[in-house]
């Protein structure tokens, strides 16, 4: 029987944007077992709730993530318009939409920069994220931030986006979308890219639902599940599909990405063409008093916000459980029986996300 030995990873380590400790339990170079630990970077965000007004609170609901801010702070607005029954305008739900999709594109250049720097291909590193920057230009004309937006706000958004400006970023992201497509095509159909990934990590149909994965993780095990068909937002209006792969294993939760790219630039032009015109929020009246629990997809999965109000302009609970969370128990799989040396890669292509896990 060979003999085990514990190898520890992290917490912090050359792939990892964020703090998260495993214990590596190895027979020679096999894994056998990983255990994670986490709590690294915990802040207290929810607590926070007890002291702020609901309506600022917000701005703390989007500082959650540094990546996929806007989308935090969309799905706390969301939780207390259903508790106090506002109806936000029409032109307000597909400028979330809009700002949204944005955030996903720049959340999926992020993680395919750092997938590229993890197999030393440096050159598409800086590819994906010089078109990042583009993609956040466009982000900071339209609301004056380049990942925490500050525009979402429960009744609506603070800022508007004219329609000539929009129809310029849909140009612009139109022309963007041939040069992604170039570097996206040299990543998946790379020799080594596919070596290392194909048949690495396998997460069944079945293992991927009954462990509760979400997101692109899902997605990459066949399991057609994604929060923007219930219809949020402008969603309802959209024409679309979830992205799926069927294969399970390390590459096609990666294609599922990078498919999912096209997606949403293919969304941000059906939005754009379809906004209504009209105002862009409702003046709030009184304080939420009830319970709600929302479901909105982030760029990693599906999100999750609890929110619990007594009639107080401070809330008495709001509780998020994000899609890194529920895909630790993945991640955990799909490290059992590989190489010492994929642990990283393998770790990448779940998208971990610590500060929105720790909050």
């Amino acid at each position: 029987m060979p003999n085990r030995t514990i190898i520890p990873f992290g917490p912090q380590h050359p792939v990892l944007p964020e703090p998260i400790h495993l214990d590596l339990v190895l027979e020679d170079e096999k894994v056998v077992e990983a255990l994670p630990s986490i709590g690294f970077v915990h802040r207290g965000l929810e607590k926070l709730v007890e002291k702020r007004d609901f309506l600022e609170y917000v701005f703390v609901a989007e500082r959650i993530c540094g990546i996929c801010s806007f989308i935090h702070g969309m799905a706390y607005s969301q939780t207390v318009e259903e508790i106090m029954n506002i109806e936000i305008p029409e032109r307000a739900s597909y400028l979330r939409t809009i700002w949204g999709e944005y955030s996903r594109i720049h959340s999926h250049l992020l993680w395919l920069g750092l997938m590229a720097d993890a197999f030393g291909f440096e050159s598409l590193f800086m590819h994906s994220w010089r078109i990042r920057e583009t993609i956040l230009d466009m982000i900071e004309e339209t609301t004056g931030g380049r990942v925490i937006f500050g525009t979402c706000k429960v009744g609506g958004v603070r800022k508007d986006i004219s329609n000539d400006t929009l129809q310029g970023m849909v140009r612009k992201t139109l022309e963007l979308e041939k040069e992604i497509r170039e570097i996206t095509e040299i990543f998946i159909k790379d020799f080594t890219v596919q070596k290392r990934l194909v048949g690495a990590g396998v997460l069944t149909k079945e293992e991927a639902y009954t462990l509760g994965t979400v997101g692109p993780t899902l997605r990459g095990s066949g399991v057609a599940q994604d929060a923007r068909t219930l219809g949020y937002a402008a969603f309802k209006d959209l024409d679309f599909e979830p992205i799926v792969e069927k294969d399970g294993d390390s590459y096609a939760r990666c294609v599922v990405r990078i498919r999912e790219i096209f997606q949403s630039i293919d969304l941000i032009k059906q939005a754009a063409a379809k906004i209504p015109d009209g105002p862009i929020d409702v003046k709030v009246k009184g304080n939420p008093e009830g319970e709600f629990f929302t479901r909105i997809e982030q760029p990693r999965g599906e999100a999750i916000y609890y929110i619990k109000g007594s009639n107080s302009k401070y809330l008495d609970r709001v509780r998020v459980r994000t899609p890194t969370f529920a895909n630790i128990p993945a991640m955990v799989k799909t490290l059992q029986g590989c190489d010492l040396a994929d642990v990283p890669v393998l770790l990448l292509t779940i998208d971990p996300c610590i500060s929105c896990t720790e909050r």
